[in-house]
C-alpha cells in the first residue's frame, strides 16, 4: 500500500541538519515520504573537504546533483570533476569518494535510490562520542556500506583536502 503524504515545499532552511565528520547533511525527503522509492539530503561541503573515505554501496544507487562550487569524486579507478549544473551518478556495488575541489563552498542534492541509506546519516548525525573506524563500522555494516578508512591520508595528499585529524602522506 502506498504511503499518502501531502505536497509541501521544503523551503531553504528546512529539515534537519547536522555534521558528518568533515560535511554537513540536511534531510529534506526521507524514504517514508517517498514510499521507499528514494530520499533526498543535501551536503554542503567547505573548500577542500573530504566527503568520505573511499567506499561501496550495496544496496542503493546516487545521484549527485551540484547545486554551487566544484564536486571532484573518484569512481572506481576514475577522476571526475562536476560543477554547478552537473549531475554525477555513483552506481551501487562501485567503489567511490567525493570531495569539494574548489576553494569556496559546494553544495550538492544527494538523491538515494532506493531509500534508506538516509537512516545512516541520522544515525552519524545523533550519535555520541568520537566518530572513530571503530564506531563508526558496525554502523556502516547495518546500510550495506563498505569503507576504506586507510585512503584517507593519500586521498588528502592527492587531491589537496581537509579530514577532520588526517594526516597527508609523505609520497
Amino acid at each position: 500500500m502506498a504511503m499518502q503524504t501531502e505536497p509541501r515545499i521544503v523551503g531553504r532552511e528546512a529539515g534537519k541538519t547536522g555534521a558528518l565528520g568533515a560535511i554537513g547533511v540536511r534531510f529534506m525527503i526521507d524514504g517514508q515520504d517517498a514510499d521507499g522509492r528514494f530520499s533526498l539530503v543535501e551536503h554542503p561541503m567547505p573548500p577542500r573537504a573530504l566527503a568520505a573515505p573511499l567506499h561501496r554501496h550495496s544496496r542503493e544507487d546516487e545521484y549527485s546533483f551540484v547545486l554551487q562550487g566544484r564536486m571532484g569524486a573518484q569512481l572506481g579507478e576514475e577522476i571526475v570533476f562536476a560543477d554547478a549544473g552537473d549531475l554525477v551518478f555513483k552506481p551501487r556495488d562501485q567503489w567511490h569518494t567525493f570531495w569539494n575541489a574548489g576553494d569556496e563552498p559546494c553544495r550538492i542534492l544527494e538523491l538515494i535510490s532506493p531509500a534508506g541509506f538516509e537512516r545512516y546519516f541520522e544515525e552519524l548525525v545523533d550519535m555520541t562520542g568520537p566518530k572513530t573506524p571503530d564506531t563508526i563500522a558496525p554502523i556502516a555494516s547495518r546500510y550495506g556500506l563498505e569503507m576504506k578508512f586507510e585512503t584517507i591520508p593519500q586521498l588528502v595528499t592527492e587531491h589537496g583536502l581537509e579530514w577532520p585529524g588526517a594526516k597527508p602522506t609523505d609520497d
